[in-house]
């Protein structure tokens, strides 16, 4: 599995939107400048997650994208979900068209990875990454 720069792309922009004051509003060009990330992009990928209500947006000159949720409340994996779609490996994992599906050897391999991959990214929550994100400025490096 690989996760695509929609994935990427849409934690790095919702991290730095967390990261402002609570109710400010972000501009996709402004998260552009300060993420190196494109502008144009930004656009595109903000369109799922604001369908997902991972974030809303205003328009006009003071308009801009804020966060939607509750930061503790939005996961890695809902991320994932809005800009990738399905994080299964192979389509097998939930297609009941498959003629041999049920007596498939690997399907349960790939069925329990995908569960595990889940339980993983569920897990994480932007909170969490903010967290890390200020405990790499207390690290203290010693040689």
């Amino acid at each position: 599995m690989r996760i695509s720069t929609k994935g990427r792309y849409s934690l790095e922009a919702l991290l730095y939107m967390t990261l402002l004051p609570e109710g400010e509003y972000a501009s996709t060009r402004t998260i552009a400048e300060n993420t190196g990330l494109s502008d144009g992009y930004l656009e595109q990928l903000f369109i799922p997650l604001r369908k997902a209500g991972i974030v809303q947006g205003i328009r006009g000159p003071q308009g801009g994208y804020i966060i939607g949720k509750p930061v503790k409340t939005i996961t890695v994996g809902d991320v994932l979900r809005a800009v990738e779609g399905s994080l299964e490996l192979v389509d097998c994992v939930s297609s009941t068209r498959c003629p041999i599906r049920d007596g498939c050897i690997s399907r349960h391999t790939w069925s329990e990875l995908y569960q595990e991959i889940s339980a993983c990214v569920d897990t994480i929550t932007l909170y969490d990454l903010v967290e890390a994100y200020h405990a790499l400025d207390t690290l203290e490096y010693v040689i």
